[in-house]
Parts: structure tokens; C-alpha cells; sequence
């Protein structure tokens, strides 16, 4: 088992981390609980949209440093990279973590060491080590014997920009925390076979929380963009200019409001610590509320826009809407945590009229849009027969449009790209 990597989860962060640890020639094994995904990457394909990963994975697959499977195997490193969403009232749900413990519990082997990678609430790591430990009572584990434990495991956030995941997992620093010293230094050996960037090691209740603020720290200042949005909108002031003005202060960097915060982490994260904490957590708590309340200050907005065509003699089931962008951030395929998806799909259910849906990223709807009343659209046809066109992921086909092409449609730009 020298050098056999194994990385538990195979979405868009396993299958980068196998992808880049096994073009280093390694021997790498990626597990995955789909047997469509599994088939697909045998096949030297990917199931996900990102930058020089489809080329890198036909090349390492076919030349045969990368395999996956549905059944973990015997390694000498696990990486668990598996959703961490929250369960109804925002409370953490660990319960891929814990099926990923007793997937890799029975091929478990004195001196391995297990990595988790998922972004989890404080004392998620050490609760693996416990899961571990029960499933393997003839196996040590640090949370039981430190040092001197036959496994060692530790914690180390990915920090990676969907869109950049290849050169960010090479090139972005990296927190490691072990549980114990011993098993921080062994994450550390592992992470240098493809890191450029710096190893930091601290314990891993530490590691936990890093990723946890970092991702608060950037929801705080969208939601204050968010939320100064709103304002300048009751009080007629253009927002976009604003800013713009505000920036130029050398000690202000406010950044661009939209219709929301998407994505598996910012959307998610700082609810683990408001979870955990209560009663501490006020601003952190108020800021998710304000970037949760953005889908439907827009959604209020088109009824708005709907409300004023009908005053001009229009009946609701004529007015026609154009909905620009579904995923959570520009020029991916990500739908996770969307609020434009959010958006889209609200207006479904609310909206008599057709909605045509322009998303370059994928090749059909998800199925919260399938309706009679939805179809997806290229974008031309989408603008020549939508009276309202609502802009909501800045994607860069969006940022080009001719202006010719926006004649007399109500307009609703949740991203400024074109400053109405």
C-alpha cells in the first residue's frame, strides 16, 4: 500500500484532489457512492464543469494512476471530501461524514493516516476519530492513545474558487490540524506531494474554525453590500455608482451586491458556528439572514415589474419573463445553495406567463424548472421575446450583450452589469 491514495468522494472537490494527486504518478483510488460517476471517470470523463479538469482526468485515468469505485479499498492515505450540508433549523448535518467513517472502516490498516477535507463545525474531526474507533475497536485511534495511535487523522479545509480549483489546489496555502502533533506532521508529508502554496499547522479544532470564519468573514461583507442594495433602492440612489464612489476612499473596498449568496460553503458555513454558538453569534447570524432575504426583495421586484405591465393592459399569462443565469457564481455549472436558482424556481410557482431560462453551463433544467411553462432558451431568443428580463449570475456571455438587443423590457439587474 506504500504511496495508494484513496479520496472518499468524488464531486467538485475529490475529484480535483485525485485528479492532481494522481498526475504526480501516484496511485490513487476514488471512491464515490454514484455508480454513474464512478462509470464516468473510468471512462475518462467528468461529471463536472471546471477549467483543465476534463483533459487532466482522460490523461491520468488513461494512463492509469486514477481509479474509481463504489467500494473503498486498502490505502495508506484516505481523504474524505463529502457534502456537509444542515439539516432543518440550520443545524449541521455529519451524516456523510459519518457513512464515509464506516465505508473506510473495514480496509483500515495500523499506520494509515485519514485526512477529513469536508468543511465541518468544531469537534467534527475528533468526532471521526470516535466513529473510527467503534467500528475498529482493534485499531488505536488519537483521540485515545495520541501519539502513539495506530491511525492518525487530521483536518485540512479545502480553500479553493470554483473556477480556479486546479491552480488554487496547488498553489493556495493550506491549514493543517492534526489531533495530535504527530498527525499533523503526517498531513503535512501527504499535502507536499502537490502543494505549492505553504503548509500551516495548528490542531485541528483550530483548522475547523479558520474555514468556518473565513467563509463568515467574506458572507459579513456581501451582506452588507446586500443590504446597502435594498437601501439605495427605497432611497432612488444608484447603487453601482455608489459604490464605485465609496471605493475610492484608500481604506473602503465595498464589494458588489446580487441576488444573494450561493454556493456549498459561504451559504452554509457560518451557520455551523451560529449553531454552535448561539448566543455569541449575533452578527454573524444577522448577515445570513440579510444575503437569505435577497431572493425575495428580487422576487418582490419582478411582481413589481408584472404589476406595472398589467397596468398597461396586459394579462399575466402574456407577460413573458427571461431569467439570465441559474448557477451561484459566473461561469460555472454550480447550482448548489443558488439563489438565482432559487429565484427562477419561486417564479415558477408564482408567475401564470412562460419563463425562459438562460443558462450557457448546462444542457437542461433541473428538476424544480420543469414546467410547461419553462423552457431553457439561447440567449438572443430569450431577449426578443421576454417583456421583463432579470439578470442574476453575471456570467461573461451576459456581460457582452449588444445593447441593441435590449429594446423596451423592463430591466432587473441584480449584478450591475448594465448599471439600471
Amino acid at each position: 500500500m506504500q504511496n495508494k491514495f484513496s479520496v472518499i468522494g468524488l464531486g467538485y472537490i475529490g475529484l480535483p484532489t485525485a485528479t492532481i494527486l494522481a498526475s504526480r504518478k501516484l496511485d490513487v483510488i476514488g471512491v464515490d457512492v454514484s455508480a454513474s460517476i464512478v462509470d464516468t471517470i473510468n471512462q475518462g470523463n467528468t461529471h463536472i464543469v471546471e477549467p483543465d479538469l476534463d483533459a487532466l482526468v482522460h490523461e491520468v485515468v488513461h494512463n492509469g494512476y486514477l481509479r474509481a469505485t463504489t467500494t473503498p479499498e486498502p490505502a495508506s492515505v484516505f481523504v474524505i471530501a463529502v457534502p456537509t450540508p444542515f439539516k432543518h433549523g440550520h443545524t449541521p448535518d455529519l451524516s456523510y461524514i459519518q457513512s464515509a467513517a464506516e465505508m473506510i472502516a473495514p480496509v483500515l490498516a495500523k499506520g494509515n493516516l485519514i485526512i477529513l477535507e469536508s468543511t465541518s463545525p468544531v469537534g467534527t474531526t475528533e468526532q471521526l476519530s470516535g466513529w473510527l474507533a467503534q467500528a475498529r475497536p482493534d485499531l488505536s485511534f488519537p483521540h485515545q492513545s495520541g501519539e502513539t495511535s495506530d491511525i492518525r487523522i487530521a483536518y485540512c479545509p479545502e480553500r479553493v474558487l470554483p473556477g480556479k480549483i486546479i491552480h488554487e489546489l496547488v498553489n493556495n496555502d493550506r491549514v493543517i490540524g492534526g489531533i495530535t502533533p504527530s498527525c499533523s506532521q503526517a498531513a503535512m508529508a501527504f499535502y507536499h506531494h502537490f502543494v505549492q502554496g505553504q503548509c500551516i499547522v495548528t490542531n485541528a479544532r483550530t483548522a475547523e474554525m479558520c474555514k468556518l470564519a473565513e467563509n463568515s468573514f467574506r458572507d459579513v461583507n456581501i451582506a452588507f453590500a446586500n443590504e446597502l442594495s435594498m437601501i439605495c433602492d427605497s432611497q432612488d440612489i444608484n447603487v453601482w455608482e455608489l459604490i464605485r464612489l465609496a471605493n475610492l476612499h484608500p481604506r473602503v473596498n465595498i464589494l458588489q451586491p446580487g441576488c444573494g449568496v450561493g454556493g456549498h460553503c459561504i451559504a452554509v458555513d457560518p451557520w455551523f458556528i451560529v449553531s454552535a454558538n448561539p448566543d455569541e453569534a449575533n452578527l454573524i447570524r444577522a448577515a445570513r439572514e440579510v444575503n437569505d432575504s435577497k431572493p425575495g426583495w428580487v422576487i418582490d421586484k419582478v411582481e413589481q415589474a408584472i404589476t406595472a405591465l398589467t397596468h398597461q393592459g396586459m394579462t399575466q399569462k402574456d407577460i413573458r419573463i427571461a431569467c439570465l443565469g441559474l448557477s451561484f457564481k459566473p461561469d460555472i455549472d454550480d447550482l448548489r445553495e443558488s439563489p438565482a436558482l432559487h429565484i427562477a424556481t419561486a417564479l415558477t410557482q408564482r408567475h401564470t406567463g412562460s419563463i425562459s431560462i438562460v443558462e450557457p453551463h448546462i444542457d437542461a433544467l433541473p428538476e424544480q424548472l420543469q414546467s410547461d411553462s419553462v423552457n431553457i432558451s439561447n440567449l438572443e431568443s430569450a431577449l426578443n421575446q421576454a417583456h421583463i428580463i432579470l439578470l442574476l449570475v453575471d456570467h461573461t456571455l451576459f456581460k457582452n450583450i449588444q445593447p441593441s438587443l435590449l429594446n423596451n423590457q423592463l430591466l432587473i439587474d441584480t449584478r450591475g452589469v448594465w448599471e439600471i
